[in-house]
């Protein structure tokens, strides 16, 4: 009825509540801990597909402005940076704050470029998705000629 799974030589059952049991456990141990020890605000989710003469690179950055994404090259890697800053406040009648959250978070992702002509990379950043055109570089064709000797 259940295949059984041999770990560490010792034969466990297939328990298909397990996982949302350690989940349970997890977050009840430690509640905040998945808030603030979060890998997800350390990097940023990105695609990339490949066409006939170009690479599409898209990056999900939702609530950012533009000037708060910033692009480098060099040496053949790219560079992308972005910053958030943000406060929210609750007050009650009285102006007491009864919440406040405040939130900083810095991304940063790396790309190698080898291939790509790099001086028609085309950037754009609409609602919360930043996307790169990277142009393949064309292939020098290797032209041969004859030499006559004098």
């Amino acid at each position: 009825m259940f295949e059984l799974i041999r770990k560490n030589n010792a034969v466990n059952r297939y328990d298909p509540f397990r996982e949302m049991e350690e989940m349970e456990k997890a977050f009840f141990s430690r509640p905040w801990n998945s808030f603030f020890e979060s890998t997800a605000l350390t990097a940023f989710k990105t695609d990339i597909t490949e066409e006939e003469d170009y690479f599409l690179l898209e990056a999900d950055l939702p609530g950012f402005d533009k000037k708060d994404i910033q692009l480098e090259l060099e040496d053949d890697v790219l560079t992308v940076r972005a910053e958030r800053k943000s406060k929210t406040e609750n007050k009650d009648k009285k102006g007491k704050v009864i919440r406040m959250e405040r939130s900083y978070g810095s991304y940063m992702r790396q790309f190698n470029l080898s291939g790509v002509d790099v001086d028609k990379i085309k950037a754009k950043y609409d609602n919360g998705v930043l996307q790169l055109i990277l142009p393949k570089m064309q292939e020098k064709l290797s032209k041969k000629k004859q030499l006559s000797l004098e």
